[in-house]
């Protein structure tokens, strides 16, 4: 009987037990589902919002900036004592030895120009210097040798050999592959002379304030466009015909002034600046076959001016004229600087560089070359001088600095 009682209390205990386990299990199972469910709605009560915030980037653009550089230089004039030098024979000259010293400044400056002070009116008539010159066509030939690009043509001695030595001139400057400003073949000519260089577009423009008296040559119709003379309402009109083109520079080239001043005339200097207010940037001058002051003008933009840049080759000298000043030279350089993003142009920096004729005799006959004049100062150009002629190129260094300085 205990014993049947026992083995009760086992089974009850064991079926106790068992049931137990079941409904910890069940609770684990509904906790863990509640406890999710709970999860779940947490999540659906809160929502999580991500504001999205746009980051504003600045772009930064860099200015669109180039530089070019024009080089011009004064008076080439070619004297008979020069052209019998430049003789080869068998009517064949050689001007390049003239230039090997500068040569490389004009290459190196994207555009270069002269004046170019005679005619090659052909060799049918004798060559011949002052007082009406005519020269071989080697002479342009030399000057695009030399890395010329423009010449100025409009000078008083235009028209020493008459229409034919206008037309004769155009034409050899044509074959050489440069370009004229100053006198046309016909009225079609007179379009403006407009060059573009890296996107910066310049208008180049000449004129002369007479010819020697040879006006007659030419008929009246003829010498109204055949030859640019000073007119300050021509110059004026073609300064603004030039800006309704949409040029960013207008450069003169201006034949004008008194012979052997070395300060420019009151006439100059007016003339200078009205040309400036009416749109004119830069003003190079020939003419007085020795050098002028220069000068920087800011109105409206930053104008550059110099009045005379001497001689840059020819026979006048100490000894032929008794006048030393007439050996100095000058190239100008000038950099210039267009800002494309913002439409601006500026003369970033003008540079000077005097020259000096140094003619001596060799092998029987002369030659004549141009010299810079502080590359001899410095060493840099050893050539076999005497201590006269040094130091006459030292004295020409001082002069040319104190003139453009305007002392």
């Amino acid at each position: 009987m205990k014993n049947k009682i026992l083995y009760l209390i086992v089974i009850c205990l064991t079926i106790v037990l068992i049931l137990s386990g079941c409904l910890a299990s069940i609770t684990n199972i509904v906790d863990k589902n509640i406890s999710s469910e709970i999860e779940d709605n947490l999540v659906k009560e809160i929502p999580i919002i991500k504001d999205e915030i746009p980051i504003e980037v600045e772009e930064i653009v860099e200015d669109k900036i180039e530089e070019i550089s024009i080089l011009a230089v004064g008076d080439i004039m070619f004297h008979s004592p020069q052209v019998r030098a430049a003789y080869l024979g068998e009517s064949k000259y050689d001007f390049t030895s003239n230039f090997k010293y500068v040569k490389k400044y004009i290459e190196e400056a994207d555009i270069s120009l002269a004046n170019f002070e005679t005619v090659t009116g052909g060799n049918h008539i004798p060559y011949s210097g002052f007082p009406r010159f005519n020269s071989p066509k080697e002479t342009l030939l030399a000057l695009a040798d030399t890395g010329f690009d423009i010449i100025s043509t409009a000078n008083n001695h235009s028209l020493d050999r008459g229409k034919d030595g206008i037309l004769s001139t155009l034409d050899n400057i044509e074959e050489y592959g440069l370009k004229s400003i100053g006198t046309n073949r016909n009225k079609e000519d007179e379009s403006i002379l407009i060059q573009e260089v890296k996107g910066i577009k310049i208008a180049f423009l000449s004129y002369t304030y007479g010819l020697n008296g040879l006006d007659s040559l030419l008929t009246q119709d003829e010498l109204s466009f055949m030859i640019n003379l000073i007119d300050e309402e021509k110059i004026e009109r073609d300064i603004k015909k030039a800006e309704e083109i949409g040029v960013d520079l207008v450069v003169l080239f201006l034949h004008w002034g008194n012979e052997y001043h070395r300060m420019p005339s009151d006439y100059q200097v007016e003339l200078g600046e009205k040309i400036l207010n009416w749109g004119g940037n830069i003003i190079f001058g020939s003419h007085p076959h020795v050098i002028q002051k220069s000068e920087g003008i800011s109105n409206e933009n930053d104008n550059f001016i110099i009045y005379s840049m001497g001689n840059f080759l020819s026979n006048q000298s100490l000894e032929s004229m008794g006048n030393s000043f007439t050996e100095d030279g000058l190239m100008v350089k000038l950099n210039i600087e267009k800002n494309f993003t913002k439409d601006e142009i500026q003369i970033k920096e003008v540079e000077y560089i005097p020259t000096w004729v140094y003619k001596y005799k060799s092998d029987g006959k002369f030659h004549y070359e141009i010299i810079p004049v502080e590359e001899v100062i410095k060493g840099q150009l050893e050539l076999e001088l005497t201590e006269g002629r040094y130091n006459r190129i030292e004295k020409s260094f001082k002069d040319t600095i104190d003139t453009i300085n305007g002392k």
